[in-house]
């Protein structure tokens, strides 16, 4: 018992449900990751594509299979007339307002600065900078399924 009396010990009950809003953000940073890897992957030459698994039956065997396959990640950004990339945060189908103006992408220069933007994007989803937007998106998506 010398081990446990050098240690510092707590009484602690882990909390089975997450916050909300900790659930939404951190829905938000695995998008923002998901799409800093399909940039570095095009930045390389290569394709991403992240896997998931899909479950169907079989019709002949009538058998319940599960299959790994390509998940498909859309970019969330383009090039407009003006040759610059235009960058727009999504949370689900919706896209994110960035201020109260009506802005609702960031104009960007070229692909390094894409993803060094994306990477403090997710920093500042992590800091909580980005829980209105998010709450106001979700509860209009959650008030299109109201009577």
């Amino acid at each position: 018992m010398a081990v446990l009396s050098n240690l510092k010990l707590v009484a602690s009950k882990k909390h089975l449900t997450v916050a909300p809003v900790v659930q939404r953000r951190n829905k938000l940073i695995a998008k923002i990751h998901q799409q800093i890897e399909l940039c570095e992957a095009q930045k390389a030459g290569n394709t991403y594509a992240p896997k998931k698994l899909k479950t169907y039956t079989n019709k002949q065997t009538g058998e319940r299979m599960t299959a790994e396959v390509a998940k498909r990640v859309r970019e969330w950004f383009w090039v407009n007339d003006a040759g610059k990339i235009n960058l727009a945060i999504k949370y689900g189908a919706k896209t994110l307002p960035l201020n109260k103006k009506g802005a609702n992408a960031i104009e960007l220069t070229n692909g390094d600065e894409l993803i060094a933007t994306l990477k403090e994007l997710k920093i500042a989803t992590a800091n909580g900078e980005f829980d209105d937007a998010i709450t106001e998106v979700s509860e209009a998506t959650r008030q299109g399924f109201g009577k």
